[in-house]
């Protein structure tokens, strides 16, 4: 070491931390008020010199503003609040999207999955609250509404996906679920078939109760009454689905065809076929709502609707940014995407009784 080079810092004693720089070390390094550093640290404007002996001190002192006094002062963490139920391949892309779109603008997802559990879902969004995030972003549960009200009067704004809750002051962006399912029936209706099953949601999600809706409206325009034996609830769940599969084709007269309301469900009916020696599209053609890697992969490959995921996630962020960007857009929004028809191989005409 040469005469000119400073001695090294002592390390800190064993079990202790060291003291980071506070803003009162920036200011007394730079020779500058405190406020000075405030306002540089705020985006507003100083003197060049100062800014250019403030930036000088940040770098020697190694200074990280400290993120909760900041909100404290600004009334903004930079952190959103995302609630979703599972992390299935639907949610794992949107997240990966949204968070790269969101980091863009210098915010931050905090993730919390809820599995379906109202009590779950409660803690979320009073950890939410206690972490003052700016933004939520979440799937409409309805069983949750007046805690989602309390938080929308404290302040915070609310973007739905996938599902709805009507009457609330939120944002809200969604696809096209009663029309994709009219046009996937209909599909199946042009092949040849008559009896044609649903496997469908959770009924209390808006999501469900349109999928259904688009069921009915296809069969009734083309003369089919809604047979009630045909329709099979579920609660998205694999295992759903597999239910549904095996109460459907035990029916006396099975169905030809299965519109079914979500992959997960799908993977379910798929797996009801394999344990029972059925084939598709050989004993059942069946299509389903949602596109997953592993519907290209499946021998004969499954027939599905396609949601725009990449859409979706970029336009919660711009809902987001409209929120809490300059302009600070304050009347509700809503957006509905559309949805493509993947047409493969699990579905075929319908054959002649």
């Amino acid at each position: 070491m040469s005469d000119e080079d400073p001695p090294a810092e002592a390390p800190p004693p064993e079990g202790t931390r060291r003291r980071s720089a506070t803003i009162a070390d920036v200011a007394s390094e730079a020779d500058v008020a405190i406020g000075t550093v405030s306002r540089f640290l705020n985006g507003h404007e100083i003197r060049g010199g100062n800014r250019q002996r403030i930036e000088a001190a940040i770098e020697k002192l190694s200074y990280r503003r400290n993120a909760v006094a900041a909100a404290m002062k600004t009334d903004t963490t930079h952190m959103i609040g995302l609630l979703i139920p599972t992390f299935d391949e639907f949610h794992s892309e949107m997240v990966e999207q949204l968070a790269r779109l969101l980091r863009k603008t210098g915010r931050a997802l905090v993730i919390y999955c809820h599995n379906h559990d109202a009590g779950v879902i409660y803690d979320a969004l009073d950890f939410f609250a206690a972490q003052r995030v700016d933004a939520l972003i979440m799937d409409g549960v309805a069983k949750v509404r007046k805690r989602i009200e309390q938080l929308i009067g404290d302040g915070v704004p609310v973007v739905f996906y996938n599902n709805e809750i009507a009457g609330l002051a939120s944002d809200s962006v969604v696809i096209e679920n009663r029309e994709a399912s009219y046009r996937a029936v209909s599909h199946l209706l042009d092949l040849g078939h008559e009896r044609i099953a649903i496997a469908v949601g959770a009924m209390h999600d808006s999501s469900a109760r349109q999928r259904l809706e688009g069921y009915e409206a296809a069969l009734r325009d083309r003369g089919i009454a809604v047979d009630p034996a045909y329709v099979a609830q579920g609660d998205w769940r694999s295992d759903s689905g597999y239910e549904a599969a095996r109460r459907l084709m035990q029916l006396e007269t099975p169905p030809t065809a299965i519109f079914v309301s979500s992959y997960g469900m799908t993977i379910g009916v798929l797996s009801w076929m394999k344990d029972h020696g059925r084939h598709i599209p050989a004993d059942l053609s069946l299509v389903s709502f949602d596109d997953v890697a592993l519907f290209r992969l499946y021998e004969p490959g499954i027939t599905s609707i396609a949601q725009p995921i990449t859409g979706l996630a970029e336009s919660i962020a711009s809902l987001i940014e409209a929120r809490l960007g300059k302009d600070k857009i304050r009347t509700p929004r809503a957006i509905t995407l559309k949805c493509d028809i993947i047409l493969r191989g699990s579905t075929r005409a319908a054959s002649a009784d």
